[in-house]
């Protein structure tokens, strides 16, 4: 039995991260570290409020954790499209997480980038996604995961106009398209991470499209 953490469990993926950890027995303890106020189903959840700029909140929530998941980010019009409040969240948050997972020596860690990620890329979405990854490698943990979905099927709490007409017409092309950018469900990147969190292997791994559904 494993204990384990998790960043972001009120969006797409972190939510149905949730719902498949209260029901495995394989985890005795869940930490839900939010932003925010979560609904917990099960006796073995504990949530976890704390600022996400103090680092030493981190290393108190990772305490112990035998694995740590994050799937928490945020959007442009969230922030006002601001880039600089942008970054300081995403790659922030992971930031400091995986340098709390190096400092406590935890098994596993892995988290959602996104197809197309890139240092190299002119995108300043893609660009910092590369940005984030490569902070997460230079740690040298023990175990750590990059998961790449591309567009994510699933309905959101919140109600983005553009991509529910995108989760519309792309599955329809989706023959079309490469396989690392194939649209995605967000259920099925969650599954895979759970279920790899229990077999993780060793290294620095990258998983896209094809790779995220063998785990399913």
């Amino acid at each position: 039995m494993a204990s384990i953490t998790l960043f972001g469990s009120t969006g797409l993926i972190g939510s149905e991260i949730l719902k498949l950890l209260e029901d495995d027995n394989y985890f005795k303890n869940i930490n839900v570290v939010s932003r925010q106020d979560v609904e917990l189903k099960s006796k073995k959840s504990k949530l976890r409020l704390i600022d996400f700029s103090n680092y030493n909140q981190y290393l108190s929530v990772i305490e112990e954790s035998d694995v740590v998941l994050a799937a928490i980010g945020t959007t442009q019009s969230k922030v006002g499209f601001n880039k600089k409040k942008y970054r300081e969240i995403d790659f922030g948050i992971i930031s400091l997480a995986v340098r709390a997972c190096k400092e406590k020596n935890v098994k596993h860690f892995s988290f959602v980038s996104s197809a197309g990620a890139d240092i190299n890329n002119k995108s300043f979405y893609l660009k910092l996604k590369g940005e984030i990854e490569k902070e997460v490698e230079s740690q040298q943990l023990k175990s750590s995961t990059v998961y790449r979905p591309s567009l994510l099927l699933g309905k959101r709490k919140e109600n983005r106009f553009g991509e529910k007409i995108a989760q519309i017409i792309i599955p329809i092309l989706s023959f079309l398209m490469p396989d690392n950018y194939k649209p995605i469900k967000a259920s099925d990147v969650a599954k895979a991470m759970v279920n790899e969190s229990k077999n993780h292997g060793n290294g620095f791994k990258i998983y896209h499209y094809n790779k995220i559904l063998s785990y399913c």
